[in-house]
């Protein structure tokens, strides 16, 4: 695991950093990279990599160390040298991307870009003069949602039932949606399912250029940077989905996309930001969905064992 990790990060992410903290990071141990989640480049300030809940950085002769104000401090040419790198010398190419705020590179890893927003009431136009560039580092967890697609079958009598996450940040829900889309579309242990991942951010599948770069599955249709409703709506138009899985609901043509795939038969598995039943149930919405039936199944996570530990697991009853 721990050399795999390392390669990871090596191969996939290194040449996209710029030269002197690329060396930096490439002197770690292959433990001490393996448990690395992002890493951060901030103009001005130490080149920092998240571990879990832990802050790192590395000093200027290579050495880990939790004392931030020791660490190698990242230049403004560092950022734009990352940034040529990333975008291949061609920011234009990358027009729309920008305005997401992040860019995929491949392996799925997603960088995410700050700096001066250039904006137009409520559309952002492009990002300028950046100041700061966070990898996140994309690594998938084969067999992470086992328990809980058994979880999803049980409840359904065998047959799959509308399922939400229930989760706050960083509880490892994508990694999660993701391996359920695997599984289900692969056929692990039940007959294989048509999936579609409506993949608004580009963390589920992490494609580039239309092509997943994460494995989830060989059932699996992805709608890559779709809004969801939008998305929800297109695959059961043209795509015939059995299963739809999307991350992170929350708008109000969320609701009313996930209406309309109930009520043509295709099973919905999402993720909410929430700590609980009782957190959910106060918004408005979500309560009216809860009770009209549309999830018969909740999954609450936090991080107590790590991401993705299952807190409770809810099942709803019509009302």
């Amino acid at each position: 695991m721990g050399a795999e990790a390392k390669d990871l990060v090596l191969k996939e992410i290194s040449p996209y950093l710029p030269a002197i903290s690329r060396g930096l990071i490439e002197a770690q141990s292959e433990e001490f990279l393996a448990r690395v989640e992002e890493i951060r480049l901030r103009c001005g300030q130490p080149l920092m990599l998240k571990l879990g809940d832990e802050d790192w950085t590395v000093t200027a002769n290579g050495q880990p160390s939790r004392s931030l104000h020791l660490g190698y401090r990242v230049s403004e040419e560092d950022i734009y040298r990352s940034i040529a790198s990333i975008s291949d010398n061609s920011l234009y190419a990358f027009e729309e991307d920008i305005r997401r705020g992040f860019i995929t590179i491949p392996g799925g890893h997603r960088v995410g870009l700050a700096g001066s927003v250039d904006s137009e009431g409520d559309r952002v136009r492009t990002i300028k003069y950046f100041s700061g560039l966070c990898f996140r580092v994309a690594r998938e967890v084969p067999g992470a949602a086992t328990g809980i697609l058994g979880e999803i079958y049980a409840a359904g009598g065998g047959g799959l039932v509308n399922t939400l996450l229930i989760s706050p940040p960083r509880c490892g829900k994508t990694t999660i949606l993701r391996d359920l889309a695997r599984q289900i579309s692969s056929g692990k242990g039940h007959p294989a399912q048509n999936v579609v991942l409506v993949d608004e951010r580009s963390e589920l599948a992490g494609c580039f250029r239309g092509i997943p770069q994460l494995e989830v599955g060989a059932q699996t249709d992805v709608l890559d940077a779709c809004p969801k409703a939008i998305g929800m709506m297109m695959a059961i138009r043209a795509l015939s989905p059995r299963v739809i899985i999307c991350d992170e609901i929350g708008r109000q043509e969320d609701y009313s996309a996930l209406r309309e795939c109930i009520n043509a038969g295709v099973r919905v598995i999402c993720s909410i930001h929430a700590s609980s039943d009782e957190d959910l149930r106060r918004r408005p919405v979500i309560r009216e969905l809860l009770g009209g039936g549309a999830f018969r199944l909740g999954v609450v996570l936090n991080r107590s064992r790590g991401p993705g530990t299952v807190k409770e697991i809810i099942r709803w009853e019509v009302s």
